[in-house]
């Protein structure tokens, strides 16, 4: 299973994100919950980086798959645009493949 979790300020406005674990939703490189939730990912971070123009804190797992922690997330408007752009798709599949994406939220 994929876990996202979000992090959010008092104002409700995304700090940081967390991925974790592995669909398993079909053979590798036939998943396609695991290919919506990395393209998502990896179109968020660019848009943060090239579109709102920020520099957000990542580190992956790159050997190995199946870790993503994103920090220091801009509160600047577009950034945030993109960033609830990207929690909104993230719980479109979450409600397809309940099974396979398990989403939390937690103010820190």
């Amino acid at each position: 299973m994929i876990r996202v979790t979000f992090k959010l300020n008092s104002d409700h406005l995304i700090t940081a994100f967390q991925m974790a674990g592995h669909a398993d939703a079909g053979p590798y490189g036939q998943d396609i919950v695991c290919a919506a939730a990395s393209a998502l990912s990896i179109s968020t971070i660019n848009g943060l980086i090239q579109v709102a123009k920020t520099k957000p804190n990542v580190d992956s797992d790159d050997d190995n798959g199946g870790f993503l922690n994103v920090t220091d997330i801009s509160l600047a408007h577009d950034a945030q645009v993109i960033m609830q752009t990207f929690f909104n798709g993230m719980n479109d599949i979450a409600e397809s493949y309940p099974q396979n994406i398990e989403i939390k939220m937690f103010e820190n």
